[in-house]
């Protein structure tokens, strides 16, 4: 079976009655917890995007809190957890500087855990590409606040 194209997608949708479109949302929401929560932003998070931001650091911080410590290996586990769900509420804002605030929030955390972070390969080289992801965001925005950014940037610079 061939899958149509987004714009195709987009035409049909527009031709549909508002109830028809309420129900295929609800049959989407019914496959994936993601869809779920995707709607779920759209509809109750994304009026009040600093509280959404608030709640999502303080669940990063959360989750730093609650690592198991005792070895390198369950550390990079957690971590790479906390940057899974740190990405997929990034994806659902959709916003540059949503990006910039919340990876360098998990970089700071990742910062402040306390484990020597540097000496392993895998989080050093997942920190660096965080690292840049923030980078090439800053260049997406507006010159003013790029320089705020770029203030508290250069106090996550690696010290490899």
């Amino acid at each position: 079976m061939k899958t149509a194209s987004v714009n195709e997608l987009k035409q049909e949708l527009n031709s549909l009655p508002p109830a028809s479109l309420v129900n295929i949302c609800l049959r989407l929401v019914k496959f994936k917890k993601e869809n779920k929560e995707l709607v779920n932003y759209i509809l109750f998070e994304s009026v009040n995007k600093p509280a959404f931001i608030q709640l999502v650091k303080q669940e990063i911080t959360d989750s730093y809190l609650e690592m198991n410590r005792s070895n390198v290996y369950f550390a990079k586990k957690t971590i790479r957890k906390i940057l899974r769900f740190t990405t997929k509420y990034i994806r659902y804002a959709d916003c540059k500087e949503t990006e910039i605030v919340l990876l360098t929030h998990f970089c700071t955390g990742l910062i402040a855990t306390g484990i020597d972070w540097p000496k392993s390969m895998a989080l050093r080289n997942l920190y660096l590409t965080q690292y840049k992801k923030i980078e090439k965001a800053i260049n997406s925005l507006h010159d003013d606040l790029q320089y705020d950014y770029r203030k508290k940037l250069k106090e996550l610079l690696p010290s490899l």
